[in-house]
Parts: structure tokens; C-alpha cells; sequence
């Protein structure tokens, strides 16, 4: 094994052991719930710390191989520790700690599962967090498949209603043949350049002619088509609206999250590192592809009664918009990068809201059930207003740079009728999003429990308060003051 470096496997190794930790605890003494989040809490932290300290040394070029920012590989060369995958390792934690601060009250409604459930959410993060720490295709594909085990599991873990076992097999089924149609892409990959490195293969690439580049290029494509799978991006997005609908409220905003972060970053390690001098073959697909996702998203959004299916299709589109800035190539990485990092904070506190007020086991969520929550909760309403108008991409929001940003790359590649695709379909979208706001202000409280008497008082637990207020926070700080986060985006760019 060469080039060991803890600081590369840090994160991981330090989640894994508090999933250890905790399950031998729960087994051993049963402990307090308090415990439980003791443990998941200092994980979180360490593994945080550790990532900081990862981008700041790759960052001023220095690892503990003492190698550049290009070439910091490690194990062997199947870990890699650069800016771009610090950068995702953060986002991912600070993620999974919000996510967990909204899900506290589902995990004191499962008893003694919460311990299962908070290990699943580390197994999880740590899977996510390996897909974005390599060049490898093999070790991408195995951080894939144990993120997916853990969110299949988590999208049926309440088993309150039949949605919630539905949404389990069916993100099961689906997510099954998406790492297979991956897989295979992988190979052929290989087939065409004789090798499972990223690295390597645009080496290869960059100094032989491939005798027969069809089989690269389709590689190149089923790979796209697995990872658009796990992205929700269409028309590989059918499993979402079930699964986002039938798990619980109150995970469901992590599994959405995490794993379109996760997905996007590795999408963009295999086709800007790896496959970059193809990037005239595969960026008129990725074109095609974001357009889809962006008309399919904002069309079958508008027709939407449930709010979480609404979210759902909703994502469906900002997959298009993320794609419409990967056209670019590695010039529209920055914006890439903003857009994922605020918009994941987004769909976190949208579906934090909807765990509060529907309940954090809850399946369905209608629409209906959000008229007049301005009398009945003004904080919440407040909060998944500004949600509503940064996904619309309204200015002084963060959804607005990020809109801005991915149209700016995409104009520089050649790419204009995309633009006015997503400009188009963004204007299409103000409806959905401000049916919310109307129903929310414009409407008479759905759940009094009589006729005139007082709506039912929402209030979110002191967790979920904090966690909906830091991500409301994230989303106007940095729709006025932009350009700290995209400093940072900037920084993570592929050397």
C-alpha cells in the first residue's frame, strides 16, 4: 500500500468507528437517547475538522505525500485528496448534520431503532463521502452501492404507512439497475483505455488515439446514465416522487440532498478528469439531458397536490439547471458547485418545514394542509417562503446566482438555446412555488378543529429550529454577499 495518509481517510475512518461505537453501546447498556447523539454528534465534528484541515492543505498545494494538488493520491492511488473532494466532504457532513438535527423527532418516535437509524445515516454519509474522495471507478462504485443500501432502508425505515414500503422497494429495484447500468459503463471504459483510474485514463487519452472510441463513448454514456439515476435527473427520475413521497418527512430532505450533491460531484470527477477530451462527445448529450429534466421537472411540478411529490419533480428540474452549468466543461465547475451547495440547503429546510408540519413520519403531504400556516406557525411560513423564492430563483436569493451562474457558463460554452430553455421553464415554475406562499398567506388555517375556533399552534423543536434557521441563513447570506462561496467553489476546481 503507498502513500498512506490519515488525514485522506480520516473522515471515513472516524464515521465508521462512531457507527461501531454506537451499535455496540445501544447492544451493551442501552443507553439514552442523549447518547446516541452524542456520538453521532462528535463523529460529525471530527470528520468536519478533518475535511477543513484536508482543503486547506490541498489548497496551498501540500499533502501528506508531499504532492501537488493534481496528483495528492493516496492508498495506492485509490483515495484522492484535493480541494474538490474536501469541498464535497464538507457539504456532505454539514448535510448530515442537518438532517439529523430535523430528523430528532422521527427518531424518538422509532424507540430503540434510533440507534439503526442514526448508524444508517453515517453508513450512508460515508458512502457518499467515498464516491466524491476517488478517481477509482471500482471504489466509486462501492461508496455508490453503500450509500444506496443505507438509503434504500431509510426510505422504508417508518413503518407507520404502506408509502414508506413501497418507496423502499421501488427506490430498491430501480437503484439496483441504475449501479448495474453504471457498472457496465465502468467496464467498458476500461475495455477501451486499460484502466479503473480517472487519472490515468485522460492520460491514456491525452497520448493514444482509442482504435475504437465507440466503446468508450458508450461507456462514457451508461455511466451518465447511472449517476443521472441517483441525481433524479429525466427521464431517470420515475423513482422519485414515490420514494420522496412515501418515506418519512423527516429523512426524506437528507436523502434528497446528500445524494444530489454526491451524485452531481462524482458525475463531474468522471467526466471533467476523467473523460475531459471527450467533452465535445458527451456535453451535447448533457445538453439534451438538462433540457429534458428542466421541462419534465417544471411540467409535472405544476400539476402537483402533495407538496413533497411537488419537491420531488421540483428537484427534477434543478438537476436540469446543475447539468445546463456541466456543459461547460470544467469552466462551469464554480457555478456548479454554488448551485449545489445552496440549493441543497434549500431542499434540506423545505422538507425540515414539511417534517414539522405533517409530521416527521409522515407520507403524504398535502397542499391543502399548508393554507393559512402563516397564523398558525409565522416562523415556519416565513422560512419555506424564502425557500420557495430562492428554488424560483428570485433575486436577492440565493437561487437567483445560482440560476445566474449556470446560464453565465453555459452562454460561454455555445450553449444559448439551452438558456432560454431553463429561462423559459424557470418562469413556468413561479407558479408551483408561489401557490405555496399563496396558500400559506391567502388562505383560511385547513386544520382548526372547529368552525372558528383558533388554528392548532405549530411549534418545530429547538433542533429543528436550529437547523431550519441555518439554512434559512445560508440562503439569504450568500444570495447577498455571493462571492466568498464562490471563491470556494472556484478553489475546488479539477487541477
Amino acid at each position: 500500500m503507498k502513500n498512506i495518509s490519515w488525514v485522506a481517510v480520516g473522515p471515513l475512518a472516524v464515521l465508521l468507528t462512531a457507527v461501531a461505537v454506537l451499535l455496540t453501546v445501544e447492544v451493551l447498556t442501552r443507553p439514552r437517547r442523549r447518547v446516541w447523539y452524542a456520538i453521532a454528534g462528535a463523529a460529525l465534528l471530527v470528520a468536519l475538522v478533518l475535511s477543513v484541515i484536508q482543503f486547506g492543505r490541498a489548497s496551498d498545494g501540500i499533502s501528506s505525500g508531499g504532492q501537488g494538488v493534481a496528483v495528492s493520491q493516496h492508498f495506492s492511488e485509490m483515495l484522492i485528496a484535493d480541494p474538490f473532494a474536501a469541498v464535497a466532504s464538507v457539504v456532505l457532513i454539514l448535510i448530515a448534520g442537518g438532517g439529523m438535527l430535523l430528523a430528532i423527532p422521527l427518531i424518538a418516535e422509532q424507540g430503540r431503532k434510533g440507534a439503526e437509524f442514526i448508524a444508517l445515516v453515517l453508513v450512508g454519509l460515508s458512502g457518499l463521502i467515498l464516491m466524491t474522495n476517488t478517481t477509482h471507478l471500482l471504489l466509486l462504485f462501492l461508496g455508490l452501492e453503500v450509500a444506496s443500501l443505507a438509503f434504500y432502508v431509510l426510505a422504508g425505515f417508518s413503518r407507520r404507512h404502506p408509502e414508506s414500503d413501497e418507496a423502499a422497494v421501488k427506490y430498491f429495484l430501480l437503484g439496483s439497475l441504475a449501479s448495474a447500468v453504471f457498472l457496465y459503463g465502468a467496464v467498458l471504459a476500461y475495455a477501451a483505455t486499460g484502466t479503473f483510474s480517472l487519472l490515468r485514463a485522460s492520460n491514456f487519452l491525452e497520448s493514444v488515439v482509442v482504435l475504437r472510441p465507440g466503446v468508450l463513448l458508450v461507456g462514457i454514456g451508461l455511466m451518465v446514465v447511472g449517476l443521472g439515476f441517483k441525481v433524479s435527473a429525466a427521464p431517470f427520475h420515475m423513482w422519485a416522487p414515490d420514494v420522496y413521497q412515501g418515506a418519512a418527512s423527516g429523512i426524506a430532505g437528507f436523502l434528497s440532498a446528500a445524494a444530489k450533491t454526491a451524485g452531481f460531484a462524482a458525475l463531474a470527477r468522471v467526466l471533467m478528469q476523467g473523460f475531459d477530451r471527450h467533452q465535445p462527445d458527451w456535453a451535447p448529450a448533457l445538453g439534451v439531458l438538462a433540457a429534458i429534466s428542466i421541462v419534465v421537472g417544471t411540467l409535472l411540478a405544476i400539476s402537483q397536490t402533495d407538496i413533497k411529490r411537488m419537491l420531488a419533480y421540483s428537484s427534477v428540474s434543478h438537476a436540469g439547471f446543475i447539468l445546463t452549468g456541466m456543459v461547460a466543461g470544467g469552466g462551469g465547475l464554480r457555478s456548479v458547485w454554488f448551485y449545489l451547495i445552496t440549493y441543497a440547503a434549500q431542499v434540506l429546510v423545505a422538507f425540515g418545514v414539511v417534517a414539522v408540519v405533517s409530521g416527521g413520519s409522515s407520507g403524504k403531504a398535502a397542499l391543502a394542509d399548508y393554507s393559512g400556516l402563516a397564523s398558525r406557525s409565522p416562523f415556519l411560513a416565513a422560512v419555506l417562503t424564502l425557500m420557495m423564492l430562492a428554488m424560483a430563483g428570485l433575486p436577492l436569493t440565493t437561487g437567483f446566482i445560482g440560476k445566474v451562474a449556470v446560464f453565465e457558463a453555459a452562454i460561454e460554452a455555445d450553449y444559448l438555446w439551452l438558456v432560454i430553455v431553463g429561462v423559459t421553464s424557470a418562469v413556468a415554475g413561479l407558479f408551483f412555488y408561489l401557490r405555496v406562499v399563496v396558500l400559506m398567506y391567502m388562505s383560511a388555517p385547513a386544520l382548526a378543529e372547529a368552525p372558528g375556533a383558533a388554528p392548532a399552534h405549530l411549534e418545530p423543536s429547538p433542533a429543528s429550529r436550529l437547523a431550519l434557521t441555518a439554512g434559512a441563513a445560508v440562503t439569504v447570506a450568500f444570495g447577498l454577499v455571493p462571492q466568498r462561496l464562490l471563491e470556494v467553489a472556484g478553489d475546488a476546481l479539477l487541477g
